[in-house]
């Protein structure tokens, strides 16, 4: 956002208001994150009434240099967003903004109504690919097993279901084949509405045919789909929250975002819930976040069953998924993982759409990037990692 400056003389120019317009389009958009769907309509929105507060100061601003800062700093920041001199603007009365449909405009609300400044809400990142790798609420990274249906998100807002299936005969890995939303009834901004996608069915549009909730225009929650049968994306505005899901392969991939005071809103009942608490111990592959390498063929530890060759060397695999990662952290070696388990490139896309996917939602740039520990615990950015597991980690029998 724009940053202005004083340059010592704001208080030889009491009668200019730049503060006051800088202060307002601070309120304005200080709640907005660029994942959501509406940030250049609302930004640019901001812009204008920014420019417009400068403008009615310009006289008595004349000499203020930071008030001229502010107006070349409103131009380039129009520009880098496009947008247009003309049109709506942001509300200066907090009673006109107040939108119970949109998610920041709660938070607006009860800044309004406490007469005091709350922070901007927190977002959560939870997402999920591959065969399977979960990345929780809290950023903790886990390989599990959990065949069959399980719940990932359960709240008072929304439910997220997967069911999962074997990839690879006689053993325990899978991926994920079906994916089961509910957004469930909110005030006036949207009934109840189910979403379900199945391998080579992704549809654009809820159970009951219609691509939006809520009456009117208000858009409270609405399918868009970016690649036909491919990916489709869902804002529920009304929540704050966003979903993607994609199909790779043969298997389905989510990612979610969402308030953190919503995701914890839920009951005792609802504690399994696999983006909040990760993966029951049983069903863990991974040893801490600490990935097995599975070696294929004649390597195989003792009373392991015989699987097909995957076709991938440690050395090929990890150089396939160097192709499309360049940053060697755990999305680049869940890459591996997956190749040398079940020789699907597809899995490579998976893992790479996965980390864009963190890059479009998750709040915090310093943690997109998640690094394996190695086996003294520190951090591995390298294929030392894989030869700290013990020579080429014999711990195959550990998927079975």
């Amino acid at each position: 956002l724009l940053s202005v400056l004083c340059l010592g003389d704001c208080q030889l120019h009491t009668s200019c208001g730049i503060q006051k317009c800088t202060t307002d389009f601070v309120s304005f958009t200080s709640h907005l994150n660029t994942a959501l769907e509406d940030f250049d309509l609302e930004f640019c929105k901001a812009l204008r009434a920014y420019s417009v507060c400068t403008y009615r100061n310009s006289k008595v601003c004349r000499g203020n240099l930071v008030y001229h800062s502010a107006v070349l700093g409103i131009g380039d920041l129009m520009t880098q967003r496009n947008c247009t001199k003309d049109g709506p603007t942001s509300s200066t009365n907090p009673e006109m903004t107040h939108d119970p449909c949109n998610y920041s405009g709660h938070t607006e609300a009860r800044e309004h109504h406490r007469e005091e400044k709350t922070p901007p809400p927190t977002y959560l990142f939870c997402g999920l690919f591959g065969d399977p790798h979960l990345r929780t609420f809290k950023d903790h990274f886990q390989t599990c097993k959990v065949e069959g249906a399980w719940p990932l998100i359960d709240n008072n807002y929304l439910s997220v279901q997967v069911t999962n299936v074997p990839v690879v005969p006689g053993s325990s890995a899978t991926a994920t084949k079906k994916i089961t939303i509910i957004f469930k009834s909110y005030q006036d901004c949207t009934e109840q509405k189910v979403y379900q996608a199945m391998t080579d069915d992704l549809p654009a549009a809820f159970v009951d045919g219609t691509t939006s909730g809520g009456g009117g225009n208000t858009r409270s929650l609405h399918i868009v789909e970016k690649v036909s049968g491919k990916y489709i994306e869902m804002h529920a505005r009304y929540i704050g929250t966003t979903v993607y899901i994609r199909q790779l392969g043969h298997y389905l991939t989510l990612a979610i975002r969402m308030p953190q005071e919503l995701v914890m809103a839920y009951g005792e009942s609802q504690d399994l819930q696999l983006c909040v608490n990760g993966c029951p111990s049983s069903e863990r592959i991974d040893q801490s976040g600490h990935l097995p390498v599975p070696v294929m063929g004649k390597l195989l530890p003792w009373g392991a069953a015989a699987h097909p060759l995957s076709g991938y060397t440690l050395e090929t695999a990890t150089t396939k998924c160097h192709e499309k990662m360049l940053v060697k952290d755990i999305y680049f070696y869940s890459c591996v993982f997956d190749l040398l388990t079940t020789g699907d490139a597809n899995f490579t896309a998976a893992a790479h759409s996965a980390l864009q996917d963190v890059e479009a939602l998750h709040p915090s740039k310093e943690h997109w990037h998640i690094f394996p520990r190695s086996g003294d615990g520190s951090v591995g950015r390298d294929n030392k990692f894989f030869v700290s597991l013990g020579f080429l980690c014999l711990i195959f029998i550990a998927y079975l």
